[in-house]
């Protein structure tokens, strides 16, 4: 098999490039820049094209398959060739189902939860001694990749991203891999440039539904309002597992949940992890999993990167990074964290990043979402919503938007660092919350500097 990639160095594109490089397969690629860490992964494995830009002759009639990254555009010049010659081209989410059509498939969709689901699963099916493949949207303690296809593997662990599919392709990603299992973690609208209304974006998740396998298995977060109007009604020829969080409490800065009368001691916290891990555990039970196993392996799970990852800490201040952007994602971090460690004060700090959260008209679904922070702060840069083509926001906006008159608006990263360089820290934990990087502020430099520099 020989297979040319279209946009390589891309996060899902690189990981699935060496997957299929591991399996006997013959990579080419190309793409107009390449960062790291895909840069350096994929020179590990000889696959890092040797120039950066598009080029036709990389284009041939030998090629088994072209596989198409969302960062391609549809007038690509190796796009138009291989159109041109009839070959086979798939975007990723589509040559992942090709590779699967054998396999039980397990798709974990939802607007949140889905990478830290999806790690559960595989940290519990690793520990039980149960083979899968795999495709998730993070780096993994103990997982070199972050896709895996094999041959062997009956079952294969789908993270169902609701974006769209490809340039020339705008499905939604979920609705190409036609689940046998599937989950659903909840609705929170997100991609307004993709999906303009609410009931839009309901409509992609109805539409998973409709793709589950005859006698498959829908598994639900019950707490979710969306979910409750959509699921219940849904198909009478697939099982509906609902659920809910598990009992637990916190002692001392640690959650226990309860499971036949003992008292598991857990690395994640959070109700919204506790639903997760619910979730999860249904999921593991469908493989083959008993619930025994599941609690016995998920004691030792510490989390996916950069999901209320905990970064530095001394016994004053705990600094974590999380994912968290959207609305329902801030509101979920902070209380985690505010009932993990009541007896501590929270700054929250969170960048307006996506294209959703720089659009003036979505701000004012973010009222209300840093009001659990003893000191709350937003930081946003200008220029990247030039590169969105949005229209410019203000800090007054901003303000405006979230409803809180002791939010703090920074639009300079270097201020920022110095802020918080300059805060007391006796007795208090810092959240940063960003799908990107504050503008390459190193949060791992910055919150060693915050815990030693009282030491």
């Amino acid at each position: 098999m020989n297979v040319h990639f279209i946009a390589i160095g891309g996060s899902a594109m690189h990981n699935l490039a060496i997957a299929l490089h591991k399996k006997g397969v013959t990579i080419t690629g190309s793409d107009d820049e390449i960062f790291e860490p895909s840069k350096s992964r994929l020179s590990r494995f000889n696959l890092l094209p040797l120039k950066e830009g598009w080029d036709e002759a990389n284009i041939h009639a030998g090629l088994d398959a072209v596989i198409l990254g969302m960062h391609a555009k549809a007038d690509n010049p190796e796009l138009l060739k291989a159109e041109k010659l009839g070959l086979r081209i798939f975007s990723y989410p589509e040559y992942l189902y090709e590779q699967s059509k054998e396999k039980t498939r397990i798709v974990i969709g939802g607007s949140h939860g889905k990478t830290t689901i999806t790690a559960m699963i595989l940290h519990v099916a690793r520990e039980s001694g149960l083979n899968c493949d795999y495709m998730v949207g993070a780096q993994l303690e103990g997982f070199d990749v972050m896709v895996k296809l094999s041959e062997e593997a009956r079952f294969i662990i789908l993270e169902g991203d609701e974006y769209l599919t490809s340039p020339i392709d705008r499905r939604p990603k979920f609705h190409l891999y036609k689940p046998d299992i599937a989950l659903l973690s909840g609705i929170a609208w997100d991609h307004i440039n993709v999906f303009p209304t609410f009931e839009n974006y309901i409509e992609q998740f109805t539409k998973f539904i409709s793709l589950i396998s005859p006698g498959g298995t829908l598994i639900w977060c019950n707490e979710d309002e969306a979910l409750r109007k959509i699921c219940p009604a849904t198909r009478p020829d697939i099982h509906l597992l609902p659920y809910s969080w598990p009992p637990y409490h916190v002692e001392n800065g640690i959650t226990l949940i309860r499971f036949n009368n003992q008292e598991i001691p857990l690395q994640v916290f959070g109700k919204h992890n506790l639903l997760n891990l619910n979730g999860s555990r249904l999921v593991c039970n469908a493989m083959g999993i008993t619930d025994e196993q599941f609690f016995a392996s998920i004691q030792s799970f510490k989390g996916a990167s950069k999901r209320l990852e905990r970064i530095a800490g001394n016994e004053e201040t705990i600094i974590f990074k999380d994912f968290a952007h959207s609305p329902s994602k801030l509101m979920a971090t902070l209380k985690a964290v505010k009932e993990q460690y009541p007896e501590k004060k929270l700054v929250a700090c969170m960048e307006l990043h996506t294209f959703s959260s720089l659009s003036r008209e979505f701000l004012s679904h973010y009222k209300g979402c840093m009001d659990a922070a003893d000191r709350a702060i937003v930081y946003f840069n200008p220029h990247a919503i030039q590169l969105k083509k949005l229209p410019p926001i203000t800090v007054l906006q901003v303000k405006k938007g979230f409803a809180n008159e002791r939010l703090e608006v920074f639009t300079d990263s270097g201020q920022l660092k110095q802020s918080l360089m300059q805060e007391k820290w006796h007795q208090k934990n810092l959240l940063m919350m960003s799908s990107g990087n504050f503008d390459g502020l190193d949060l791992d430099e910055l919150a060693s500097k915050i815990v030693t520099r009282d030491a």
